[in-house]
């Protein structure tokens, strides 16, 4: 026979409330800071001169919230190197030299051609030939859009490769790079003939891909990164 829970148990559950889980269980601090990496993100810096000041006072006020989530979010986005923070006189997103751009991008051949490595070993044939996709709306190598939407397509490009890899700590440890990388790349894409090499060597890396040679996707991918670096220290003075 099995015996009946005590009464003070069956009262409190039936007087106990259903609560939805919550759908949104980020902090204000994590929302603030999406927020503001967004809008840092889009401010072009390497096209415009002078520094750029942030007012906490203000971007709080922006966004309907107390100044502390705000300063939370600033302390993780000089963290990531995206703000610096100048005793008595504020907080500036950062804007990098020509040596630690330098740095960066090499950092990235590094990473990017490792998933261009595993990308040929794993990756669908559904999935490279959404890598071609891409490149629809340019023809025979030549630009035949508008600059800063192939920028976009560009940008997307990349981070497509390193998803494609399937290795999370390289997607992880990609992320806050590219972030520095999309930058830069916005600005340079359309310096000299960028754009149209630019297409030129994606479409060999897509038909190395394509071809599953593993050794030729890996080099033309470093290859690539590493000719924007060359272009950065020829070309890019108004980084210093």
């Amino acid at each position: 026979m099995t015996s009946s829970p005590p009464r003070g148990q069956t009262a409190a559950a039936a007087s106990r409330i259903a609560v939805a889980p919550l759908e949104d269980t980020s902090t204000f601090a994590d929302r603030a800071y999406t927020a503001l990496r967004d809008v840092i993100l889009g401010l072009d810096i390497y096209s415009r001169p002078g520094e750029i000041r942030l007012d906490e006072r203000r971007l709080a006020s922006d966004l309907g919230i107390s100044r502390t989530p705000v300063r939370e979010a600033m302390a993780q986005l000089e963290r990531e190197g995206f703000v610096r923070s100048v005793p008595r006189r504020g907080i500036y997103v950062v804007r990098k030299t020509k040596a630690e751009v330098i740095e960066l991008i090499t950092a990235w051949a590094a990473l990017e051609s490792m998933a261009a490595r595993l990308t040929t070993q794993s990756a669908s044939d559904e999935e490279i030939a959404k890598l071609r996709a891409m490149f629809a709306t340019f023809e025979n190598g030549r630009l035949h859009a508008k600059l800063d939407e192939y920028s976009e397509v560009n940008i997307e490009f990349h981070q497509t490769i390193i998803r494609m890899s399937r290795n999370r700590v390289l997607i992880d440890l990609a992320e806050n790079l590219f972030a520095h990388m999309r930058m830069i790349r916005r600005k340079t894409i359309g310096e000299s003939d960028r754009a149209d090499r630019s297409i030129r060597d994606h479409m060999n890396i897509i038909q190395a891909i394509e071809g599953r040679d593993t050794g030729r996707a890996e080099a033309l991918v470093r290859d690539h990164a590493l000719g924007l670096a060359e272009h950065v220290a020829r070309h890019a003075d108004y980084l210093d």
